[in-house]
């Protein structure tokens, strides 16, 4: 099953009860870059990534879609 990017990102923040807005506001970005990742119109830079990793407690691996856990 491919799992994009994208749809990782958002199943995540909805989980999470975060708008776009907030999120981005707490990883210091851009809120039109961060709907951006959502949307799979631009990738994020390994280094957003990892925040992004980090702040959910997930692994780079499970965003990409390479690994369900």
């Amino acid at each position: 099953m491919d799992v994009f990017l994208g749809k990782r990102l958002r199943e995540l923040r909805e989980e999470n009860h975060y708008t776009q807005r907030k999120l981005a506001e707490l990883l210091h970005l851009n809120s039109v870059t961060y709907l951006h990742y959502e949307k799979d119109q631009r990738e994020p830079p390994l280094s957003v990534l990892v925040d992004i990793a980090l702040f959910y407690n997930v692994s780079v691996d499970y965003l990409l879609g390479l690994k369900d856990y």
